[in-house]
């Protein structure tokens, strides 16, 4: 293959589980050395497109090719280039944290000599040196996921697929993993990486937004939102939900998002509608305590294109 062709190709991938449609007809292209994001609420079908990635569930329609390999007629030899984790990484708790690494090392059948120099890389990363002894049964939930990392690259596969790796961790073990995420994808690893966390989403180069199956844009981050359809406004209010309610209800709003104690307001022109939804909020009993024009985040963009999907 030449090395501008995308590493992964994905064209019509289905896959459903009886009368359920886990994953609804889903194409995409990865390029090599990207870091693509697969983003979405719970229930979106980015496992289940993941699992098809990886070669251990076979889909139910379409096709996926890795490095030229198609997942659907060839999984086994997709695996050697694939480093697949789950949310539930099998570690083995009565192990330690060198023995797991040398147990999926043997696994993926990775040469003796190699192993000392990639095991150094993987400490100096995970920074599980100082822990290397001490059985994973007895690790926090954070360094678990971060040796559940190093084990699936032991093996230096071209293309790394996690799904949710940050999922219950930390903050600063999130960080930590993203560290390791973006190291390895700067070192030529290409990586796809699903989330729910909507303030995530700005780290990829590109995503695919999933929702019930299918997919719903997929672009660079930035390039959605200049996407977003009309103005955003922002309000500080006291009664958020009550605020919400009579925003919704004003000829001008499009859309009323709550955003803890700030409401986000989709309107065709911020400068002509602001006056008039300060005034409505007011006579409600609902002032505003600050309004403001802002650029639509990632996660406006979310909102409003599943809102869009649910209305069709």
């Amino acid at each position: 293959m030449s090395a501008e062709d995308p590493i992964v190709r994905v064209e019509g991938l289905a896959r459903r589980f009886g009368e359920l449609t886990a994953v609804d007809a889903v194409s995409f292209v990865v390029r090599r050395g990207e870091l693509f994001g697969l983003v979405g609420p719970d229930g979106a079908g980015k496992t289940t497109t993941l699992r098809m990635l990886a070669g251990v569930l076979r889909p139910s329609a379409g096709d996926a090719w890795i490095e030229g390999t198609s997942v659907r007629r060839h999984p086994e030899r997709v695996k050697p280039a694939v480093a697949y984790m789950s949310q539930r990484f099998g570690l083995y708790t009565d192990l330690t944290v060198l023995e797991n690494l040398h147990f999926y090392a043997d696994l993926y059948r990775v040469p003796r000599a190699e192993r000392a120099r990639r095991l150094e890389r993987l400490f100096a990363f995970s920074n599980l040196g100082p822990f290397k002894h001490r059985l994973a049964g007895k690790l926090s939930g954070g360094m678990k996921q971060k040796l559940g990392l190093s084990c699936a690259l032991i093996h230096q596969p071209a293309l790394l697929l996690l799904d949710e790796p940050t999922f219950g961790v930390d903050p600063i073990s999130r960080r930590d993993l993203w560290l390791i995420v973006h190291e390895m994808v700067a070192g030529g690893t290409t990586a796809i990486v699903s989330t729910s966390y909507m303030d995530e989403a700005e780290r990829f180069d590109r995503l695919a937004l999933i929702h019930r199956g299918r997919l719903l844009a997929l672009d660079a981050p930035s390039s959605l939102q200049r996407q977003a359809r009309g103005d955003m406004l922002e309000v500080q209010v006291t009664r958020a939900r009550e605020a919400q309610r009579v925003a919704a209800a004003h000829p001008a709003v499009r859309r009323a998002a709550l955003f803890g104690d700030r409401l986000h307001l989709t309107v065709d022109s911020a400068a002509s509608a602001a006056p008039a939804i300060a005034a409505a909020l007011e006579g409600a009993g609902t002032p505003a305590l600050g309004l403001r024009a802002v650029v639509p985040s990632l996660e406006d963009i979310f909102i409003e294109r599943i809102a869009e999907a649910e209305q069709r």
